[in-house]
């Protein structure tokens, strides 16, 4: 089984890129993050021809998630239970479903933006939130998995010149001891194998010619429970799918399962 995980900033512009990469990648559930479009505008008949069902929590503009499947799709819950709300109103920022023996999360964390703005107190609540809502899940004995764009870096090595980001938001301790707190609950990073140089960033700035320098982060995670690490036969960094025209700022994750 494969499933992996994909911020497509923008599932409209990338549309053409998605179903090409669905069909040369044999992938079978695909987490998606930044939709920037409303439910009815979601691409579920593109992707119903190519086997795949589709759950959407998305209402437009900015942020918006999926989960697409073609080993079954049940159970499904859109948002974040106990979620917090920003400027009254609870972003789409996640959603779950059973995909055939897996459970699955599609989240896409609030970028924090400064420190010191409100967005970077309502991540760290968000956070909170996220550790309540999937504790049941990590504990259990189903193969379960949280994927997405955690707009977090874990370490150090996860960003390419640590001391450019001093200060700012996706390294700072509070940050990282949110994600620390998010393992405690049975979860481990899957850490994915590059494909290129040593280090598996996930994304890049279109500025400054990042990419072709990798002046990447590693913020795009799969943080699975016991059993789904169990079975865990590789899982890389689709570094290719970046290149090019009309491509998103981030690649894609893979994790292979022996399932």
């Amino acid at each position: 089984m494969r499933i992996a995980t994909w911020n497509v900033n923008s599932i409209t512009a990338r549309l053409p890129r998605l179903l090409a990469w669905l069909e040369s990648s044999g992938t079978d559930v695909l987490c998606i993050q930044e939709t920037k479009c409303t439910a009815e505008q979601f691409p579920a008949d593109a992707l119903r021809e190519l086997g795949y069902e589709s759950a959407v929590n998305a209402t437009g503009r900015w942020n918006g998630v999926a989960l697409v499947s073609r080993t079954g799709l049940s159970d499904v819950v859109e948002g974040l239970p106990g979620g917090p709300d920003y400027d009254g109103v609870q972003e789409p920022r996640a959603i779950s479903a059973t995909c055939g023996p897996v459970r699955v999360w599609s989240v896409y964390v609030p970028n924090g933006r400064e420190v010191e703005h409100p967005h970077y107190a309502y991540k760290l609540r968000w956070f909170e939130a996220l550790q309540k809502a999937v504790a049941a899940d990590a504990a259990g004995s189903q193969p379960f998995a949280v994927l997405g764009d955690f707009n977090v870096a874990p370490t150090d090595e996860d960003v390419w010149d640590p001391a450019l980001f001093e200060g700012a938001t996706h390294v700072t301790p509070a940050e990282r001891a949110a994600l620390a707190a998010l393992r405690e609950e049975g979860l481990s990073d899957v850490m994915p194998r590059p494909l290129k140089y040593d280090r598996p960033y996930t994304f890049w700035d279109y500025r400054e010619l990042r990419f072709p320098k990798n002046k990447g982060m590693r913020i795009d995670l799969v943080y699975g429970n016991a059993p789904f690490v169990a079975a865990v036969e590789d899982s890389y960094v689709d570094r290719e799918e970046r290149k090019g025209k009309g491509a998103s700022d981030h690649a894609p994750v893979v994790v292979d399962l022996g399932i």
